[in-house]
């Protein structure tokens, strides 16, 4: 990958074949994550990272909580999946997306690394594998590459943030 770069008023990276199909897979077990019916995904571990209850001391606050936020909280994440997927090259190649599309980016490689780093147990101690050895291994791998895509395009839009204000 060739990191995000602000470019007048775009922000550019390019991915290659490969990455390119990681994320779209990645997005495809998201978007299918949070289109499950509510009782399918109930105590899925990701699902509660993702669709945190309002309130863990209260039972009945955190159902009602549920019940008045899910629906807009899907549906906000679906649209940023709707986004990076309209805006991904799907073979590879230049990447270009204007500031809402970025941050439709940020938060959606920000979901797809709460996702992946839950499943895998992702922790404070966690580190990049040395050699892919393992499936395990090459899913760490995926997760900090995530992590590189979303710092690079922090960067970008941080540094267009600054360039507004001179």
């Amino acid at each position: 990958m060739k990191p995000f770069r602000r470019k007048g008023d775009e922000y550019v990276a390019r991915l290659d074949s490969a990455e390119a199909g990681i994320v779209g897979l990645l997005l495809d077990q998201l978007e299918q994550l949070l289109a499950g019916e509510e009782d399918d995904v109930e105590g899925d571990e990701v699902i509660a990272r993702l669709l945190p209850e309002g309130h863990r001391g209260d039972p009945r606050l955190a159902a009602d909580y549920r019940e008045l936020t899910r629906a807009s909280l899907v549906a906000g994440k679906s649209d940023d999946l709707a986004t990076v997927r309209a805006t991904l090259p799907p073979d590879g190649g230049v990447l270009r997306l204007d500031v809402d599309q970025a941050t439709a980016w940020l938060r959606t490689t920000n979901d797809l690394r709460l996702a992946l780093g839950t499943r895998l147990g992702i922790s404070a101690e966690s580190e990049p594998p040395e050699e892919l050895v393992s499936e395990a291994d090459q899913q760490l791998a995926v997760y900090y590459w995530l992590t590189a895509v979303q710092g690079s395009l922090v960067d970008a839009l941080a540094a267009g943030r600054a360039g507004r204000r001179s």
